[in-house]
């Protein structure tokens, strides 16, 4: 065992270890920047709910006049008890719109219709009463 220079072998090793430490202390350590990306969106009560109503009233209003056709109950479609009452008054203001005014009338309405009633359904947070009001 000699005093002589190290092995090429041993001094590559240790060349490329401290550069892969390096490299990873660097990311951690905030030496690089990152473009900041927007906070996720959170969906609010009122337009889930208006989401939800707008979409129905959309299935059933294009299954034609007095046909059930979606063959769901309102749970089965996702809706709470309240929601589905929206979505009931909602249909029955826009199917006399879609007779006499066409189908883009019909769904301006409803998508209006929704958003108004859903805000004013979850205008102070979600409604109390059950899991399903």
């Amino acid at each position: 065992m000699g005093s002589g220079p190290a092995p090429l072998r041993a001094t590559a090793a240790c060349a490329t270890t401290a550069l892969l430490t390096a490299a990873l202390l660097g990311c951690a350590g905030g030496t690089r920047t990152t473009p900041a990306t927007p906070a996720p969106h959170t969906t609010t009560p009122q337009e889930l709910c208006t989401a939800l109503i707008t979409h129905w009233a959309g299935v059933v209003l294009d299954g034609g006049e007095g046909q059930d056709a979606v063959h769901l109950d309102y749970q089965a479609m996702g809706l709470s008890g309240g929601q589905n009452e929206i979505l009931r008054t909602v249909l029955d203001l826009a199917r006399p719109v879609q007779r006499t005014q066409g189908r883009d009338a019909a769904r301006a309405l409803t998508a209006r219709e929704a958003s108004a009633r859903c805000a004013e359904r979850y205008r102070s947070g979600a409604p109390t009463g059950g899991p399903w009001q």
